[in-house]
């Protein structure tokens, strides 16, 4: 299983639906705060994504809370 690495911004609800989802099925993630290291941004960005949260993990990237992906990856 790849690891999942989520970029997430303060006062995000999807983001906040996004973790709770993973805490939930024990799931092992590193989150990165886009608003605390702005330097991931331009990375985010040349995912093809400008909203939060966005979900990696292998080759798989989407964006939003999206349970059904979620569950794919775990």
């Amino acid at each position: 299983m790849a690891s999942i690495t989520i970029f997430s911004k303060n006062n995000c609800m999807q983001c906040k639906m996004t973790k709770k989802f993973l805490d939930q099925h024990g799931a092992d993630y590193v989150e990165v705060n886009i608003d605390e290291q702005p330097e991931k941004v331009d990375y985010v960005k040349s995912l093809g994504f400008a909203a939060a949260p966005v979900i990696q993990s292998g080759d798989v990237v989407f964006s939003g809370f999206q349970p059904a992906k979620l569950k794919e990856l775990l």
